[in-house]
């Protein structure tokens, strides 16, 4: 049988003999930043996709303004479904889902200043019963919004990029513009 004193000696050598053991700490080292760094990586690359589909957002929201602004969707007789058919989903890329979408398009007779943009938001969801669609007539004053619901993934190291429930995003374009004199001259 071992004496107590034995032992404390051996356990002391053996705690003394790890302490100077350098093999394997830049395994534990990297154990205790790795979480962290994949983390925060994953966060950058989550918030800089949202970014390029804002973009795209931006893109798709001007060039379907574009159809309004120079009458050819009054023309055609479009209604907000018929819009989002024929007009904004063919030109959204994989990136986005059709299905995330809202449009919103307000119109005043002669002034910016009455034309006003919807927050579709209610009780943290998406409302597309606040959404409107009036593409107005020659020479009106138009805004087209288009809203996009986005599924955020990586939570921890941006705070408050949710904005809905659900962990989504509400991302937004908007263009405004005055429409072209298609069916006459403009009175101002």
């Amino acid at each position: 049988m071992s004496s107590p004193a034995t032992s404390t000696t051996f356990v002391r050598d053996v705690l003394r003999r790890f302490g100077r053991n350098r093999k394997g700490s830049a395994i534990v080292e990297f154990a205790l930043v790795a979480p962290v760094f994949i983390s925060l990586l994953f966060a950058i690359l989550e918030t800089a996709i949202m970014f390029f589909a804002s973009q795209i957002l931006e893109t798709v929201t001007q060039e379907s303004a574009r159809q309004i602004m120079t009458g050819q969707a009054q023309a055609a007789g479009y209604t907000a479904t018929t819009f989002m058919t024929n007009v904004v989903c063919p030109q959204i890329p994989a990136i986005l889902s059709c299905a995330n979408i809202g449009v919103d398009v307000e119109s005043d007779p002669s002034q910016f200043a009455n034309v006003g943009v919807a927050t579709p938001v209610t009780s943290g969801a998406f409302d597309s019963t606040k959404l409107n669609f009036n593409m107005g007539a020659s020479c009106s004053v138009v805004t087209v919004t288009l809203y996009y619901q986005w599924q955020v993934f990586v939570l921890g190291f941006v705070p408050n990029i949710a904005s809905l429930n659900g962990n989504k995003r509400l991302i937004s374009a908007t263009a405004a513009f005055r429409n072209e004199p298609y069916s006459g001259a403009c009175s101002s």
